[in-house]
């Protein structure tokens, strides 16, 4: 079989390592490339006095695309200590590569993530190529673990134990450009040639070469840990990370701990401490929850795993938007932005140019900030026309309907534009709740009928819902699937129901909230479980911005549906609460001036005085646990009795859906994964005690959930 790493020595005693791993588009941190990467660095130091310098560089279109994630989430705590000496045998090569006493060059012909980058880090000097989309650093924070092959140790050497931190714990990713400002990259170059030409020059001009920190006398930059900078800086470190993770996250925390340990020791030393940092990460069960939801399912939907197979690909190249509110707004910008030409119809032209110029105004930031030109300004722009009347949309791919969540008038715009449109168009309401079945209705083509649920402000949300109808197609699903990723959004598929998944899984959050309001619970206390649960906005705030009175009114509609077809709602604590706030005191939301919360004009938001006098009960008070769980388990539960119904295809669709599009804590992995990661048996007994203290209906653990733990399964 063919080796990872070809190895090859010039007349001028210059060795290139080219990564190459056979039958795979990238080079990733695999065994076979650990074990070429460790044989070629002991051929360098057998050959040590016939070598002149060292190129390090890549055959694939990228450098090096990091660990081998599916072995690290293999990885248990069981194999810890196997896995503690694997990890340090392989950055014994990375050591000895960088101590050779030869010059050593990473010469960065595309992307370098993660173990990649820190290969290159590990290099004396680093070339890149100055491509677009190139990009630098080290992303394993976001997926709950951390650098584990030196990154912490040579950043925090590099850059200053301050400084460091943004590409460490946040993940921050580079340009070739920014690396260079930032001193990770030392040079760049326009060809593959050039790059390999300053790589020979720069080990030609420097015959020996040491790791600045290898240096008698070195110190970094802003000093070691004893510095009056470094000193204030760790005096408020502890504080600031844990203010951002809430003591949910364990990754920034290790990573600042591995930073300021590793910054009072010798290097190999805080080697050592990183990689027992990165272990415990490895084998916890917040990285492995993270993993499994936003690097696998994540992959498994970009690759089309969803779609029906036997449907060819396809691109949408002329949309129609319907209602050029914030959500057609959105929809018309994205769909632009990505090479679409689209109409956008409201019901004066007027009122359609609002897309134009919402577009226009998001354009203008970009060009601010250089991530586009003007001339591709006006090119996106030119690709959003208002349409006056409906015969100007005839010929569209696609509509996307987006008007305001009325059947009736959603049923008239059907009825008045599909005969209009050809027989292959796909027509797509967006709407948060209302049954696509009972909507396509007033098709007379329904199987080319779909729902499309976006979330807003649509040019940051990632998610997009595609329901499917009784009647909707494989092929209009398939299409819908491919539109959704070519205009780079995340799809996930929803059998037909009122409220769908995400829509009916928030409202449990919200009323849950409500509830714990009505039983006295001090809203200071209620919003404050929401963030040491790690969602990023409390209940209560939450409905201030979307409108007491339009979830109220969405849930009176929900209540009449369901008593309508014979399966009338339970009662929910929070209705009386809700009745209350908007009747008796008129408290109506943020937009009417005040809910839970009034708005002064300078400052920032506090609760209405009314909500002390009118609901605490001192006396009443529950543990914080229980709010916390309670805001998670409602949430989780539904997801467990969505997907028990068939509406829900999918768990992993249904952890994408509830952290990417209504905000469940991101160190869950999502609602399933937080029962995984709670254990199935154990959340069954919490959900029964939450069951019997504040809700049956609420909390009673599915037969689903039942199932599953008995049999010592996981979703």
């Amino acid at each position: 079989m063919q080796a990872p790493i070809h190895y090859n020595k010039s007349n001028d005693g210059i060795v290139t390592l080219t990564l190459d791993a056979p039958e795979q588009s990238v080079n990733t941190m695999s065994d076979a490339m650990r074990e070429c990467f460790s044989q070629c660095v002991q051929r360098l130091m057998a050959e040590k006095d016939s070598i002149t310098g060292v190129i390090l560089t890549s055959a694939k279109a990228t450098f090096f695309a990091g660990g081998n994630l599916q072995r690290i989430y293999n990885i248990q705590a069981a194999d810890a200590q196997t896995f503690f000496d694997a990890t340090e045998l392989g950055k014994q090569s990375m050591r000895r590569l960088e101590t050779l006493g030869k010059p050593v060059v990473a010469a960065l012909n595309g992307t370098a993530l993660g173990g990649g980058f820190e290969i290159a880090l590990s290099c004396h000097h680093r070339i890149a190529l100055d491509k677009p989309k190139v990009q630098f650093g080290l992303p394993e924070a976001t997926l709950g673990l951390m650098p584990g092959a030196g990154g912490v140790v040579r950043m925090t050497r590099l850059l200053g134990l301050a400084a460091a931190q943004p590409y460490l714990q946040d993940g921050k990713l580079m340009s070739p450009t920014e690396a260079l400002k930032q001193g990770l990259i030392d040079e760049l170059a326009q060809t593959q040639e050039d790059m390999l030409q300053r790589a020979k020059a720069w080990i030609l001009a420097n015959p020996t070469y040491q790791q600045p920190w290898d240096r008698p006398g070195f110190v970094p930059p802003g000093g070691w840990n004893d510095s009056p900078a470094s000193k204030r800086w760790i005096s408020s470190a502890a504080a600031q990370v844990r203010a951002k993770t809430k003591g949910c996250y364990p990754a920034p925390e290790a990573i600042l701990c591995a930073s300021v340990e590793g910054m009072q020791v010798d290097f190999d030393t805080a080697s050592r401490i990183e990689t027992r940092y990165f272990v415990k990460l490895a084998t916890g069960p917040v990285a492995k929850s993270i993993l499994k939801t936003f690097w696998f399912r994540a992959n498994e939907i970009k690759s089309g795993k969803q779609r029906p197979q036997d449907v060819a690909k396809s691109q949408i190249k002329t949309l129609a938007v319907l209602g050029a509110g914030m959500m057609g707004q959105g929809i018309a910008y994205v769909a632009a932005m990505r090479g679409i030409d689209v109409w956008v119809k409201d019901a004066s032209i007027a009122q359609a140019q609002a897309a134009h110029d919402h577009a226009d105004k998001l354009l203008a930031k970009r060009v601010e900030k250089r991530e586009i030109d003007e001339s591709q300004r006006l090119a996106i722009l030119a690709r959003i026309h208002t349409a006056e009347s409906y015969n100007e949309l005839a010929h569209v791919d696609m509509v996307i309907e987006a008007v305001p969540e009325n059947p009736a008038l959603k049923a008239d715009i059907i009825k008045t534009l599909e005969p209009l449109l050809r027989d292959d168009a796909i027509w797509a309401s967006n709407t948060s709740t209302l049954p696509i079945t009972d909507l396509a209705t007033a098709s007379t083509r329904p199987e080319r009928f779909i729902g499309t649920h976006f979330f807003s402000p649509v040019h940051r949300m990632q998610l997009v819902e595609v329901i499917k109808g009784e009647a909707s197609s494989k092929e209009t699903l398939a299409q819908t699937l491919d539109f959704v990723m070519q205009i780079g959004k995340t799809p996930i598929v929803i059998n037909d129901s009122r409220g769908f998944f995400t829509s009916r899984v928030f409202s449990t959050f919200t009323r849950e909230g409500v509830a714990m309001l009505g039983e006295g619970q001090d809203p200071a206390a209620i919003e404050a479980a929401a963030m040491f649960a790690g969602f990023p906005v409390g209940p209560l705030a939450v409905l201030d911005a979307v409108s007491l009175s339009l979830s109220y009114n969405n849930r009176q509609e929900t209540l009449k549906a369901y008593a309508a077809e014979g399966r009338p709602l339970p009662a929910h604590a929070a209705d009386p609460v809700m009745e209350q706030m908007l009747d008796q005191f008129n408290r109506k939301g943020r937009s009417a001036g005040g809910g839970f919360y009034d708005y002064p004009t300078e400052g920032q938001k506090i609760f209405w005085p009314g909500l002390k006098e009118h609901f605490l009960k001192p006396d009443a008070q529950i543990p914080q646990q229980d709010k916390i769980d309670r805001l998670l388990f409602c949430m989780a539960i539904e997801s467990v009795r969505i997907l028990q119904e068939g509406v829900l295809e999918a768990a992993g669709d249904g952890d994408i859906g509830s952290v990417m599009g209504i905000g469940f804590p991101r160190w869950t992995g999502g609602v399933f994964q937080f029962l995984n990661q709670y254990g199935l048996t154990k959340a069954v007994k919490r959900a029964q005690y939450l069951a019997e203290k504040y809700s049956h209906d609420r909390f009673s653990p599915p037969d689903l959930l039942l199932k599953m733990a008995k049999a010592e399964s996981s979703f």
